[in-house]
């Protein structure tokens, strides 16, 4: 059963994301961090790892600040899988002024990123599994929708290969550590690459 802990998170969540809305549309953020929770419930996870698929990227999105308040209010438990699923700070991240800094910046990022994940509990690994998985359900999605089709790799920094390229490597990390929510995300960067493929074809 969920107590009220969740139901605080999801509040936290809302207030700390508001305004923010996914890449490139009008969907609120929460949204995503809903989809993830969800995700970690279905896939065996405890109340502890929902709660860190809600707040995943509050320090990531909204500043480091907040580390100390969830701390506070969700346990070292929940801070230490919202630490180890943020691969950057929002204070990092805006120093950076050129496209070429901010792909240089991702390239650097993912591969670190990947190489932390390698290493992480299998708690905190559950939870940012989830997180790519919904993300990965999200550009699927959207490639199958012809008025965004390939169009959809716009909005990330690694563009079409490198977005395509990090995805492969993530499903092959986390099949490889045995993580419950691997087989989804493998098929689902299947169609990933399969849409991709066809809609550069057709364009």
């Amino acid at each position: 059963m969920l107590s009220a802990r969740f139901t605080a998170a999801v509040e936290y969540a809302r207030i700390a994301h508001a305004g923010q809305t996914r890449k490139g549309t009008a969907i609120p953020y929460l949204q995503h961090l809903l989809g993830v929770a969800s995700l970690v419930l279905e896939h065996g996870g405890d109340e502890d790892q929902a709660i860190a698929g809600l707040l995943h990227d509050v320090l990531e999105d909204c500043g480091e600040a907040h580390a100390g308040t969830i701390g506070e209010r969700f346990g070292e438990r929940v801070l230490a899988m919202v630490l180890g699923c943020t691969d950057g700070t929002a204070e990092a991240k805006a120093v950076l002024a050129d496209a070429g800094a901010r792909r240089r910046d991702w390239l650097c990022r993912k591969q670190a990123y990947l190489n932390h994940l390698a290493h992480a509990s299998d708690e905190m690994l559950l939870v940012a599994g989830c997180d790519k998985l919904h993300n990965a359900r999200a550009i699927v999605g959207d490639l199958e929708r012809p008025e965004v089709g390939q169009g959809v790799f716009e909005r990330f920094t690694g563009g079409r290969d490198g977005t395509l390229t990090y995805y492969r490597l993530l499903v092959d990390l986390f099949t490889q550590r045995g993580a419950a929510m691997a087989p989804a995300l493998e098929a689902t960067v299947a169609r990933m690459d399969a849409l991709a493929g066809e809609n550069l074809r057709d364009a």
